[in-house]
């Protein structure tokens, strides 16, 4: 719990009546964010959350809201009002976060069109809570990035689907010229909520994050006025669930990397490259299990395949064989993947 004294000196008020310390602009104009007392970094694992309310990390963070814009969530409120706010409520949201008593509101159910026909159901977190979630993103993603794998690209900094890629182009044209594409069954949905927060316990050792980050899971959804509670899947749509994501995979990253498998990830798209289809057929098998038993990850198997680069896709792109494999762009899988990163980053756009 904080002392008074690391209250004050990390509150940020935004205050109305002209109080603190002028910083920059956050988001252009001649708005300014006011703040009283930024903090320093925190000495102890178990003050974390002192770190995600440091004045600027949350100043970085208003910054990546507004840029993003989005929807409103159920509260109604828009990006444009959340300084406003803030101003007048953030010594109590302060509060709740350092006595680990914040409680996040459900997110807005909507549902966009499929390109293929359908509808996919999304959730919009509220403004206040992208906010908060981004905050906590930026602290945890600064430690836990630089000890994923390298063979992982997606939502990484500095790491990009035309890296991934290259990387499997390159597997193809050292003799690697059989894929095994593993396809997992509603992967952002089916995440176990027990398995994930005992990934997150072994890296953060505040509870109060620990509590806030279950609390995230477990908001829930509300449609037409009813709130249905979450009992697994990531929070899409919020800036945690591509970290929260990579965080739960990187145990089959590690996997991979103990069988010595060449393989490439963007956050639940995984390829393994083989020289022959037999040896596929093994890895299928053993990795399937291994997903079902460790994870709690069910592998598509009407989706999952072993077969040349040329017959599957991978981001958009399949490939020819042999020792100079050509890209070849699929247009509706190159749209496909595109619109999913976008549900996943900026849902509060729709």
């Amino acid at each position: 719990m904080a002392t008074k004294q690391q209250k004050n000196q990390m509150r940020l008020a935004f205050p109305a009546e002209g109080r603190g310390e002028a910083l920059k602009a956050a988001g252009g104009g001649n708005e300014v964010v006011r703040a009283g007392y930024g903090t320093e970094s925190p000495a102890s694992p178990e003050c974390l959350m002192e770190e995600v309310c440091q004045r600027d990390n949350l100043v970085r963070a208003l910054k990546r809201v507004k840029a993003n814009q989005g929807s409103p969530g159920i509260d109604g409120m828009r990006v444009s009002e959340l300084t406003d706010y803030l101003k007048e409520h953030w010594p109590r949201i302060l509060e709740q976060l350092l006595q680990g008593a914040y409680q996040p509101q459900p997110v807005k159910r909507v549902k966009i069109p499929k390109p293929g026909g359908g509808e996919r159901p999304l959730g919009i977190p509220t403004v206040l809570d992208r906010f908060l979630q981004q905050a906590v993103m930026q602290v945890l993603q600064g430690s836990w990035d630089r000890t994923f794998s390298a063979h992982s690209y997606g939502f990484r900094p500095g790491r990009s689907a035309h890296q991934a890629v290259a990387q499997a182009q390159a597997y193809i044209a050292q003799g690697y010229g059989y894929v095994v594409d593993i396809d997992l069954e509603k992967f952002f949905d089916r995440v176990n909520h027990d398995i994930l927060m005992g990934l997150v316990a072994k890296r953060v050792k505040d509870k109060r994050v620990l509590k806030l980050l279950r609390a995230f899971l477990n908001a829930g959804v509300m449609e037409n006025g009813l709130v249905s509670l979450a009992t697994e899947g990531t929070p899409q749509g919020g800036p945690l669930s591509p970290l929260l994501s990579n965080l739960m995979l990187d145990g089959l990253d590690r996997e991979l990397e103990r069988r010595g498998h060449r393989f490439v990830r963007y956050a639940d798209d995984c390829n393994i490259y083989v020289r022959s289809v037999r040896a596929g057929e093994r890895v299928m098998a053993s990795l399937s299990r291994f997903l079902e038993k460790k994870l709690k990850l069910k592998v598509n198997q009407g989706k999952s395949a072993v077969a040349r680069p040329g017959k599957r896709k991978f981001l958009g792109f399949s490939f020819t064989s042999g020792s100079e494999p050509k890209r070849r762009i699929a247009p509706q899988a190159l749209e496909r993947f595109k619109l999913r990163v976008r549900e996943l980053t900026r849902t509060g756009r729709h």
